[in-house]
């Protein structure tokens, strides 16, 4: 796939916006309802706890999002999340299956994705790759990644440590390709400032936890409402990448925790992204002395 490619899917989303895949947490039944409501669902395929288990996973997140279609929205494709490192010695088995069913995004994290890069183009998939600095971006395009997610500082799970800002405005003064941005994804106003800055998608994933779609447990999904920002430290994950974790033994989290205040289905949660990115179109079009997105009157 080429970058217009990519484009092309966004342009086709209700708002640019993508459910994290999340280790635990994405569900057949939390990708189904973010693809119905018409933004990108991920999944990463470790979740399931075999390779017929994945193909099984496919068949069904594809029968829930024909069963919760909405009128007048199209509806999002599945992302695949591999994790590329020797954690994962499923690997291979889970590269064959993702490529045989011609998934359109692939995301690679956690490890080398050169190897899988190859394989994946000639099944026609699309691959972004996970990244945490300029160098790392660099190795990622030079390796035939079709576009990139900038893991910045604030990310639920895995995390970055660089200001998403920064982060896009090193790597937009070399690459004008698809870009992603993974951490500090609160609301549709930080979809909307993201954009601005000049990223293509963003991905959300702490907003996703607190819904009956996840497979958090109850007392993750507890956390995750009452916490705040100041609750969220990092620490260093089993297999050595740093991770984001609610303070108490809550579980993984982002500093978004602080924009969940109940819980919330799918529907909701995108619901109020769309709205929320709609207010600030309308917002910078009423500073600018534009006419408003949606009415056409000028301020």
């Amino acid at each position: 796939m080429t970058n217009n490619s990519m484009r092309e899917i966004l342009a086709g989303l209700r708002v640019p916006a993508c459910a994290a895949p999340m280790t635990a947490v994405s569900t057949p039944a939390l990708v189904g309802a973010a693809c119905a409501a018409g933004i990108v669902g991920g999944f990463p395929t470790s979740n399931c706890r075999s390779v017929a288990e994945l193909d099984e996973w496919f068949d069904e997140i594809a029968s829930l999002v024909t069963a919760r279609a909405r009128t007048n929205v199209a509806p999002g494709p599945v992302v695949a999340n591999l994790i590329v490192g020797k954690q994962n010695p499923r690997l291979d088995d889970d590269l064959a299956c993702v490529a045989r069913r011609s998934v359109k995004i692939v995301i690679t994290s956690v490890g080398n994705p050169a190897p899988v890069i190859g394989p994946l183009h000639d099944a026609g998939c699309l691959v972004l790759v996970d990244v945490v600095s300029v160098a790392h971006a660099h190795k990622a395009l030079a390796a035939g990644a079709d576009g990139l997610i900038l893991l910045s500082a604030g990310a639920g799970g895995h995390t970055g440590w660089a200001n998403p800002l920064a982060f896009v405005r090193a790597v937009r003064s070399f690459y004008d390709g698809p870009l992603a941005v993974a951490g500090g994804m609160s609301d549709g106003a930080a979809l909307w400032s993201a954009i601005c800055a000049g990223y293509d998608l963003a991905i959300f994933g702490t907003r996703f936890i607190a819904t009956p779609e996840s497979g958090a447990t109850d007392s993750w999904r507890e956390a995750v409402v009452r916490s705040q920002m100041d609750d969220v430290t990092v620490a260093t994950a089993p297999n050595g990448v740093a991770a984001s974790l609610l303070r108490g033994g809550g579980g993984s989290g982002g500093h978004t925790v602080s924009s969940v205040h109940r819980n919330m289905s799918v529907d909701e949660v995108v619901d109020e992204i769309v709205e929320g990115w709609h207010r600030a179109r309308a917002r910078t079009a009423s500073l600018l002395g534009a006419p408003d997105v949606r009415t056409g009157a000028r301020s």
